[in-house]
């Protein structure tokens, strides 16, 4: 094949057995590099390890990776391990980052690891995942680390050369294969370029106190009819196109207020009546509800797409996707995370979403991950952005720095887990505090926040001596389950270690693992408890509340996750093999966030059992873990159809 420059660049780095960071645009052809990674390992008789951020991006690789290398791609998210021992193994960053810490992990046969989205290492919960895997990356692995454009890219790589005591090169690239063009939706009226989108702003912002704009609950509203824009983009022929918005609802609200439009020929509308048909009896959800929901919008060419939909449904509207019969597609920002599914047209619902506690202009960085899936490359000459812009809620000079601006640059989110401090505790003893000045935060910062880090460091440890994980400088058993639960290592290893969990049915099990694991949104309502889910529910309130008052007076944050019991009466239903669709009757959750919590419930329940317990709860771990993994559940089953 034909390589761009930075694509040969980088490709003659790797044949000279250099680690590489690549930083280009989405849409830019990184992907391509990765390949010549695999291929070339497999010529050799090696193994790679491909990590990415979320389980769909780790399911979809592995569908593509093993349509190019059948029966050599192996998977292991959580969720699913097929082919576990393959020459190329695709993970979540998570599961990489445990497997490196824990002593007796076997990573000697793999000599690369390929680091998607890289710039992931900035994510406020989860960057401390992807800066603790290349802390105590094995000395004998290549990295290749895939990223969007960030201004301190030679930083990173700089930290990584000091690290590991060896070159890491870098590779940039600026230029976009298929040009952007941008649009603008304000005040009703359509704006071919900034300069028109800015005076359309302040004329409609005009004679508004400045003390009533920036409030999301204001009376005042402009029109800007988002129906009137999709009609543009009919007329214009600047489909297919993904329409960006940031809540669930919003996303599907929108898909049936366009319900009028039709978008396909009578050629396209039976193809797609046939692949929609064809593809939700191959995975099993043509009874479904939701299923019967979507199903008019599909036939018109319309679909939706966010986290809680059902797995399978939204692998259905993926698939569609890619054959160009969806021709516009509502949807949240996890739709431009890596999956590979470019359009004409991106369309911004909004130029605002919600970074911590309150809602603020989009990141620079932010805005171009999705903006980048505008233009398909061979296909559109350029690609088309339309920004729809509220005067009352965002400024002139936000849209222009997100435009125009340089993108953020990536800083350290170091925070280590407990798990992860027991298990370096295991093989390094009080050499454990040895270990800060490896990390990206250490190379980053200041002195006096090098010390708040090494404060917050101590602070753990001692908190694990004085809740009984680490006595006389040797894990003890207690210690030994909690590095096994990452997340939940706290709470549950007291559960563990007052004997509780000995006690338990396969059903309490299952019913405190989900519990663990969710995370109720703002406002979720409370179920009526079973008797034995307030059993669990009052054990788990004694043993948090003591922990939190600790970590408060040693000043750890983030606090230790307490169990929520919202989905215990949902699970306690499909336990006793209840129907899904009953389940989700009296359900607070979505559909899609039960099944992700199902999933995750397993996946600690089998945490559980890999830590220091009898031989009875893992056979209850195990027979709850049976119970729970069925139908749409059951994530294996997703993936081989």
């Amino acid at each position: 094949m034909q390589y761009d420059p930075f694509q040969l660049q980088a490709i003659e780095h790797i044949n000279q057995g250099h680690s590489v960071i690549v930083a280009a645009p989405t849409g830019a052809g990184k992907t391509v590099i990765a390949e010549h990674v695999i291929t070339t390992c497999l010529k050799n008789d090696d193994k790679v390890i491909y990590t990415a951020p979320i389980k769909a991006l780790s399911n979809q690789k592995y569908r593509d990776f093993s349509a190019l290398y059948p029966d050599r791609v192996g998977i292991m998210t959580g969720d699913v391990t097929i082919n576990s021992g393959a020459h190329t193994l695709i993970m979540t960053t998570e599961i990489f980052r445990n497997k490196i810490v824990e002593e007796h992990s076997n990573l000697l046969d793999y000599s690369w690891v390929i680091f998607d989205e890289l710039h992931y290492l900035d994510d406020t919960e989860r960057g401390s995942v992807w800066e603790e895997s290349l802390m105590f990356l094995p000395d004998h692995m290549n990295i290749l680390g895939l990223s969007a454009t960030i201004p301190n890219i030679d930083q990173i790589a700089g930290w990584m050369e000091a690290l590991h005591d060896r070159p890491v090169k870098v590779v940039v690239e600026d230029r976009r294969p298929v040009p952007l063009h941008f649009a603008f939706q304000c005040a009703g009226r359509i704006a071919d370029n900034l300069e028109q989108a800015q005076k359309s702003m302040r004329a409609a912002a005009q004679g508004v106190p400045r003390w009533q704009r920036f409030q999301k609950r204001s009376h005042i509203r402009i029109p800007n009819d988002p129906v009137d824009l999709i009609r543009h983009l009919k007329e214009k022929q600047l489909v297919p196109c993904i329409y960006f918005c940031f809540s669930r609802r919003r996303a599907e609200g929108l898909a049936v207020d366009i319900q009028g439009f039709d978008f396909l020929t009578p050629e396209e509308h039976t193809e797609i009546k046939t692949r929609f048909r064809a593809l939700i009896e191959k995975y099993d959800i043509a009874h479904e509800p939701s299923t019967y929901d979507i199903a008019p919008l599909i036939e018109r060419g319309i679909a939706y797409h966010h986290a809680g939909m059902l797995p399978t449904l939204k692998e259905v509207i993926e698939q569609l996707f890619t054959t160009r019969l969806i021709k516009v597609i509502f949807t949240t920002e996890t739709f431009a995370l890596g999956i590979n599914m470019p359009a004409r047209t991106v369309v911004f619902d909004e130029l605002r979403k919600i970074y911590g506690d309150g809602f603020r202009a989009l990141k620079t960085r932010d805005f171009y991950q999705m903006a980048g899936r505008a233009g398909r490359r061979g296909i559109d000459a350029e690609g088309f952005v339309f920004c729809r812009i509220d005067p009352l809620m965002v400024e002139a000079e936000d849209v222009a720095r997100m435009l125009h601006g340089e993108p953020e640059r990536v800083s350290s989110r170091f925070n280590a887990s407990y798990a992860t401090i027991l298990h370096l505790y295991q093989r390094h003893k009080e050499r454990l505090y040895d270990i800060y000045p490896l990390s990206l935060h250490a190379y980053q910062q200041t002195p006096k926040n090098r010390q708040k880090a090494k404060h917050m460091l101590r602070a753990k440890v001692k908190i694990l001596k004085q809740l009984g994980h680490i006595r006389k400088n040797k894990v003890t058993a207690k210690g030994a389950f909690a590095a096994q639960v990452y997340g939940y290592e706290m709470l549950l290893a007291e559960f563990f270690d007052q004997g509780v969990l000995d006690e338990l049915s396969p059903g309490q099990l299952a019913v405190l693992a989900v519990s663990a694991c969710f995370e109720p949104r703002k406002g979720m309502r409370k179920p009526k408890l079973s008797k034995s889910a307030k059993y669990l529910q009052r054990i788990g309130n004694d043993i948090i509340f003591p922990i939190l008052r600790a970590e408060h007076g040693l000043r750890i944050k983030p606090y230790s996750k307490a169990c929520h019991f919202h989905l215990a009466n949902a699970m306690e239903s499909w336990f006793k093999g209840e129907d899904f669709n009953h389940v989700m009757q009296t359900c607070p959750a979505d559909e899609g966030e039960l099944v992700r919590y199902f999933r995750m419930a397993m996946q600690l329940l089998k945490e559980m059992t890999e830590g220091p317990v009898s031989d009875g709860l893992k056979a209850r771990a195990h027979e709850a873990i049976d119970r729970i993994n069925r139908d749409v559940v059951d994530a294996e089953k997703q993936l081989r159809a």
